[in-house]
């Protein structure tokens, strides 16, 4: 999100309690985020990390695993900055249901307080897993840890799946809701840290020659591809509960479609975005029952052979039943029923062991009549295509059409293309600093509202609730390192359509 502030200004003083310290997401990517922060002077001098996990080990100890993800995650890192952030951080062990560790914590936090005069100001980070949520900050409220007294703040950053459907998640907003006030709990998404995530509001409405044609007039069909080459890795247990639907779609790719078609917001300050996002959302046509097996496609990975390599199957991976239903690729086709969008409809797929890695939002406009090249040589003219690519290649492209050289009519595709390590350079980041830094800020543009949250839910609960119902007998149905099932094809060709291979 663009910061309205004239230049980026560093975070007052505060505590940062990460709940789950021990776990991978602390050493690779929150204190290598709070590392950048710190070294483009936007971290406050006034700042320590808390740790807190279930196993044993002692302050050094914890500073020592700190210490070795900064190594492996940053190169050449600034030691002067590293011996800043390990001298102020604290480790406390113990069971994340036991009282007595929250006033441990309580104590420990008063003594940052009058050690590094972090001023009461407390950021609490839930990297535990999802059963610990709503305990977790019941006892935080328990505790008088999310009371705001003297202009301090508290707030509560939960890391998702927030909820495995809507009942869920309804339950856990309530229980949350029963200790917190809404504006202190920021429900994170770290794509929504991605710069060109970020930049797609930017790109839209900074730009006076893309604004007036962003609608169902000029644009035909719009594609969102979360395309992983990865299997499930060590996440198997998890997937197994979660499955592709529930891990990527209701989150990652409905924040994706939820930027690229809301209204222009009054302005960037978070409500003003998040309710713009959230109409969005209330106006995608429900799916309903009788229409999930034509409009959704579900698939799991089998062998394949990538680069002379075998690669197993979903069902051979650890961890993962021989039987398992769980879906690891997802495609739907979605509709919005608002005046801008009317009849286009939103094609969106994320899977695993795919071809490659690849991010991108595919804007495919309407094709020019033909007419005027009725007696040429030209065949068809191919449509205008605008492509965000997200990630690993940040950057835009539009292809358009141009006359080949010569004395015939001739037709071909050329690209213009924008890549941001080309023109900003390969900034080091992991993609939590700017999360990080608006939790401290306590700007909330970026995080997911309790409406939006449940409103995602709703939309996908159709979709569970039959695939529950109904068994698919086809897995394994496509192989590691293709594009994925071919119903996902047909789903597409149904409508005279084809997806975009990204490149």
């Amino acid at each position: 999100m663009p910061h309205q502030d004239s230049a980026p200004r560093q975070v007052g003083s505060c505590a940062m309690v990460i709940f789950g310290a021990g776990g991978d997401l602390t050493k690779r990517k929150l204190v290598p985020a709070l590392y950048h922060l710190a070294k483009g002077g936007l971290l406050s001098d006034s700042f320590a990390i808390v740790g807190l996990a279930r196993s044993d080990r002692s302050n050094e100890a914890f500073r020592d695993q700190l210490h070795e993800g900064i190594r492996q995650h940053i190169s050449e890192p600034d030691q002067s900055i590293v011996d800043r952030i390990l001298s102020n951080t604290y480790y406390i062990a113990g069971d994340y249901r036991d009282v007595g560790i929250y006033q441990k914590l309580r104590q420990k936090l008063t003594e940052t307080d009058s050690r590094h005069a972090t001023n009461g100001n407390y950021l609490f980070y839930l990297a535990t897993p999802p059963s610990f949520f709503g305990t977790t900050v019941n006892l935080l409220g328990q505790s008088g840890l999310l009371a705001e007294e003297d202009g301090r703040w508290r707030r509560v950053v939960v890391e998702k799946p927030f909820g495995r459907d809507i009942d869920s998640a309804r339950s856990l907003n309530l229980e949350l809701r029963k200790v917190a006030d809404e504006r202190q709990i920021y429900r994170i998404d770290h794509y929504l840290g991605k710069e060109t995530v970020q930049n797609i509001l930017v790109f839209r409405f900074s730009n006076g020659i893309f604004e007036p044609i962003w609608n169902r007039r000029y644009i035909d069909h719009v594609q969102i591809t979360v395309a992983e080459s990865l299997g499930v890795e060590h996440r198997g247990t998890y997937y197994e509960e979660a499955g592709a639907l529930r891990d990527m779609v209701s989150n990652h790719l409905f924040q994706l479609m939820a930027l690229t078609a809301m209204e222009p917001p009054v302005s960037f300050e978070a409500e003003a975005v998040r309710d713009e996002k959230g109409k969005v959302l209330d106006a995608i046509q429900p799916i309903l029952p009788e229409q999930v097996l034509t409009r959704t496609v579900r698939g799991q990975y089998g062998r394949g052979t990538v680069g002379g390599n075998k690669l197993r199957a979903y069902r051979s991976e650890p961890k993962i039943a021989a039987d398992s239903s769980a879906e690891t690729y997802v495609a739907l086709k979605l509709l919005i029923d608002n005046w801008r969008w009317a009849g286009v409809p939103f094609y969106l797929r994320t899977g695993k062991r795919l071809v490659r890695r690849a991010t991108e939002i595919s804007i495919q406009f309407k094709r020019a009549p033909f007419m005027m090249f009725r007696d040429t040589g030209v065949g068809e003219l191919d449509p205008n295509r605008l492509v965000l690519r997200i990630q690993p290649k940040e950057g835009i492209s539009l292809s358009f059409g141009a006359k080949v050289p010569g004395p015939t009519s001739k037709i071909g595709q050329v690209d213009m293309d924008f890549s941001y390590a080309e023109h900003f350079g390969n900034a080091p980041r992991t993609g939590y600093e700017t999360l990080l830094y608006d939790c401290m800020k306590g700007d909330a543009t970026l995080f997911q509202r309790v409406d939006n949250v449940e409103t995602s839910w709703q939309i996908v609960a159709p979709i569970l609730d039959v695939w529950k119902a109904l068994p698919t007998r086809e897995f394994p149905n496509y192989a590691s390192g293709s594009w994925g099932p071919a119903d996902a094809d047909e789903l597409m060709a149904r409508d005279g359509r084809r997806w975009r291979r990204p490149e």
